[in-house]
């Protein structure tokens, strides 16, 4: 079994960057992803548009070109896509990971489709996988989904879009536009301040009008198979409803990471230790690369921001192995 200088567990943006990198500097390396290229992006609704321009998504200097300023999903998808093809990374997709030992300064990854042996191990896996739940009775029902992906689906359908962030806005102003019956419930007093600043003003628009109804300081009480109960100001509101589309925002999978040994802070916040120097953890050869590394502060760290630790993980890596062997 060839013994890796880096495998690295997530094949975003970020970790395709790790990739890059690796490559660059002659390490030998090998992207594990337990799904297609870009998996989270993938996965993202089919007409997102990103809140970074282009030149911001860029990885490796590698120019990122599209017909407006700030690009789409496919647009995205076929970046990566190219970035990975194009340079023959070493990819595995449909691959997950499923158990990671360490044993004299070596790590053992297991995955569903094999088992590898590597010096370090970056982990890039992102947060989109698991959703906040609301934690309510009913969650479970078919009419609920914790993702969002074509407006075509809810058209002529009662919707209750729960959250206040882009991801709800977007899907409530959508779904309207298809001919979907939309109703936004916010736990707090107003649209999030984080929503795209092209968008806010839309959907408060909407709401004002009448278009979209919204329900602040509320909160759903219980999902129904019809009906919908809501705790509001007012009191207790029951609405007719057909699906609900929880989109209350995503968590990093932190029981992966404190199976690995990384220390979690006692907080709500759930920041990994990690040196920011090296992007190293608390465990020695284990690195850490892109917005895992925020926490549950998913909003701190994005693929603009986040493209610099690549080539920060890849020197430590190298200059750990030339002082071994200095």
């Amino acid at each position: 079994m060839q013994k890796l200088d880096v495998l690295i567990i997530g094949g975003g943006p970020i970790g395709i960057a790790c990739g890059l990198e690796a490559k660059k500097k002659g390490l030998s390396y090998l992207i594990v992803e337990k799904g297609p290229i870009v998996n989270s992006l993938f996965n993202y609704p089919i007409n997102m548009q990103f809140f970074s321009s282009s030149e911001r998504l860029e990885i490796d200097d590698i120019p990122f070109i599209s017909k407006e300023a700030k690009p789409k999903r496919n647009e995205a998808l076929e970046y990566y896509r190219r970035i990975v093809t194009s340079n023959q990374l070493n990819i595995h997709l449909f691959e997950k990971v499923l158990e990671v030992q360490k044993q004299a300064q070596i790590f053992t990854v297991k995955t569903d489709k094999g088992q590898y042996s590597a010096k370090n191990i970056v982990v890039a896996t992102g947060f989109y996988d698991l959703p906040n739940k609301i934690n309510v009775p009913g969650e479970d029902l078919p009419k609920v989904s914790h993702y969002y992906k074509d407006p075509h689906f809810y058209a002529s359908q009662k919707l209750a879009v729960v959250g206040a962030s882009n991801s709800a806005i977007d899907a409530a102003l959508e779904c309207w536009r298809k001919g979907s019956e939309v109703t936004l419930i916010i736990r707090g007093p107003e649209v999030g301040q984080r929503v795209k600043y092209w968008v806010r003003p839309d959907i408060i628009n909407r709401i004002e009008e009448g278009s979209i109804k919204a329900y602040y300081n509320s909160n759903v009480k219980e999902i129904k198979p019809t009906e919908l109960i809501l705790d509001t100001p007012e009191g207790e509101v029951t609405l007719e409803n057909d699906f609900v589309l929880a989109l209350t925002g995503y968590m990093p999978n932190f029981e992966f990471l404190e199976k690995l040994g990384i220390e979690l802070s006692q907080d709500e916040k759930r920041l990994p230790n990690y040196d920011p120097e090296t992007m190293e953890t608390n465990i020695e050869g284990l690195f850490l690369a892109g917005v895992i590394c925020g926490g549950m502060e998913t909003h701190k760290w994005f693929i603009e921001n986040s493209r610099i630790h690549a080539p920060i993980i890849m020197d430590a890596i190298i200059n750990k192995q030339s002082a071994v062997k200095s």
